[in-house]
C-alpha cells in the first residue's frame, strides 16, 4: 500500500480538510508512536497505521462499514423531508467521509441498518438482485389467521408489481406477530405485504441482516458501531446466490 502524508491520511478518516488537519498537525495534536508529528509532509504507510488525535486514539480505516441500531422517528436519507437522519446519530467525521444508509427503512421501521461509504458494497448489498435476505419481526393489527400465513409465503401481488412476491420464510411467534424473512427489498415491502395478506402492521423491527443479528451486535438502541471481517463475511456470504 502506498504512502500518505500525514494531513491527507487525517482528511481522509474525516476528521477535517487540508487546512484544518495540518494546522492540528502544526499544534502538535497528532502523535504517532507516542511522539508528535508536527510536519504534515511526513508520510505513512496506510496499511495498520494508528495515530493518537488529542489523546484519542484512532485506527487508518480505507473504507468503513457501520452497524446501527435504528430508533423510530429518523429517516435513511443524506436529505430528510420531516424527520432528522441517521446520520445526525454518527459523530461528524463519519458523515464528512460521505457514509450512506445501505438501502432504506422507513421512518417508523426500527431494527438493523448498514452504512458505509464503499460504493460497490452498499450496492450489492441493497441491490434487489443480490437477493439478500432480511428478517423482520411484524407486529399486526388484528390476529394472524392461518390463510393470511399462506398468502404470505406463497405470495401476495403488490400494487404496481407485475409478479406475486413471497416471504422465504414465514411464521407466526405470536397471536399477532410475525417473523418474516424477504429478499427482494421493495418499497414499503413487508407492510404492503401484510396488508395485501389481508391484516396491517402496525410495528416493524428488523433483526437480521443475511446471517448479521443485531442480538448479536449488542447494540443500544441508537447507538452504532463498526464491522469486524468476520462479521462482514457474515453479510457477504449471502450475496449473489
Amino acid at each position: 500500500m502506498p504512502k500518505l502524508s500525514l494531513d491527507r491520511i487525517l482528511q481522509s478518516q474525516g476528521i477535517g480538510s487540508r487546512t484544518e488537519c495540518r494546522a492540528l498537525i502544526a499544534q502538535g495534536d497528532i502523535s504517532v508512536d507516542g511522539k508528535p508529528i508536527r510536519d504534515w509532509k511526513t508520510q505513512f504507510e496506510t496499511n495498520g497505521f494508528a495515530f493518537v488525535l488529542r489523546g484519542e486514539p484512532w485506527l487508518f480505516r480505507e473504507k468503513v462499514y457501520l452497524a446501527l441500531n435504528k430508533p423510530a422517528g429518523y429517516e435513511c436519507s443524506r436529505d430528510p423531508k420531516g424527520h432528522p437522519s441517521v446520520l445526525s446519530l454518527l459523530p461528524p467525521h463519519l458523515d464528512r467521509r460521505g457514509v450512506q444508509p445501505v438501502g432504506r427503512l422507513d421512518q417508523n421501521t426500527t431494527g438493523l441498518i448498514l452504512l458505509s461509504d464503499d460504493g460497490p458494497f452498499i450496492h450489492a448489498q441493497a441491490s434487489p438482485k443480490r437477493h439478500v435476505p432480511k428478517t423482520y419481526r411484524a407486529l399486526t393489527a388484528d390476529p394472524i389467521s392461518d390463510d393470511q400465513l399462506g398468502a404470505l409465503r406463497s405470495g401476495v401481488l403488490l400494487r404496481d408489481e407485475e409478479l406475486p412476491l413471497a416471504a422465504i420464510t414465514c411464521e407466526r411467534i405470536g397471536d399477532r406477530e410475525l417473523e418474516i424473512v424477504i429478499d427482494q427489498g421493495k418499497y414499503h415491502q413487508v407492510k404492503r405485504m401484510i396488508a395485501a395478506a389481508g391484516n396491517r402492521c402496525v410495528r416493524l423491527h428488523r433483526i437480521a441482516v443475511g446471517r448479521l443479528i443485531l442480538e448479536s451486535l449488542k447494540l443500544e438502541e441508537g447507538s452504532w458501531r463498526y464491522l469486524e471481517s468476520a462479521e462482514l463475511a457474515a453479510l457477504t456470504e449471502t450475496m449473489g446466490r
